[in-house]
């Protein structure tokens, strides 16, 4: 996809990297409950390689912001969902709200052959927020936001060059089945010029 069709793209178009057996899509609303030992990790301090995860995407060849709503009742360790940007097994970054140290903590994961994860307290309502992902040229960044209006700076960080990302909505569960995550209001954009200090 090129950014002159951002602006016609709906969930209908995406498709699944490791479809979960429980799924629905309505309305451009995506609804899933995750399978057991799903996850996307590789190799740093647990030495395990895990390429499981539930990840709804679509290829995208040039620059663009992605934004979605993301509703799930986080409680049980690595409970996870946000975005992702994917190129490989070994080459990718997702960001989101995961269950750590007894509660839902946002932060972000990138991985390049090998995983780095940072992640930080959450001051708003866990089960509802905000995240968006954009990328220029070979630059990501990621913010959030607990009202839709005001949008704090996650991450910036370097991220390969390549012809296409596969880029969507993702949620994992390493120790058990069954969260339930809804995703809504997405939007897909070209980027602003300074997608460091925009707030809007």
């Amino acid at each position: 996809m090129q950014s002159e069709q951002f602006n016609i793209l709906t969930l209908n178009d995406f498709q699944w990297l490791n479809e979960p057996s429980n799924w629905n899509l309505c309305d451009n609303v995506l609804k899933v409950s995750t399978d057991n030992k799903t996850d996307f990790w590789q190799e740093t301090w647990y030495k395990f390689h895990f390429n499981t995860g539930h990840l709804y995407g679509i290829d995208i060849k040039d620059d663009f912001t992605f934004q979605a709503c993301i509703e799930a009742d986080f409680s049980q360790l690595y409970d996870q969902a946000g975005l992702m940007i994917y190129l490989d097994e070994k080459h990718w970054l997702k960001t989101g709200m995961e269950y750590n140290d007894g509660q839902p903590m946002i932060g972000s994961v990138l991985t390049n052959e090998v995983s780095d994860w940072a992640t930080g307290a959450f001051t708003g309502d866990p089960k509802k927020f905000w995240i968006r992902l954009s990328k220029i040229q070979d630059t990501v960044c990621i913010k959030y936001s607990t009202n839709k209006k005001s949008w704090l700076l996650l991450r910036l960080c370097p991220f390969p060059v390549n012809d296409t990302y596969f880029v969507g909505l993702m949620c994992c569960t390493p120790q058990r089945m069954g969260l339930n995550v809804k995703f809504s209001d997405i939007v897909l954009t070209t980027p602003m010029t300074d997608i460091l200090h925009s707030n809007c």
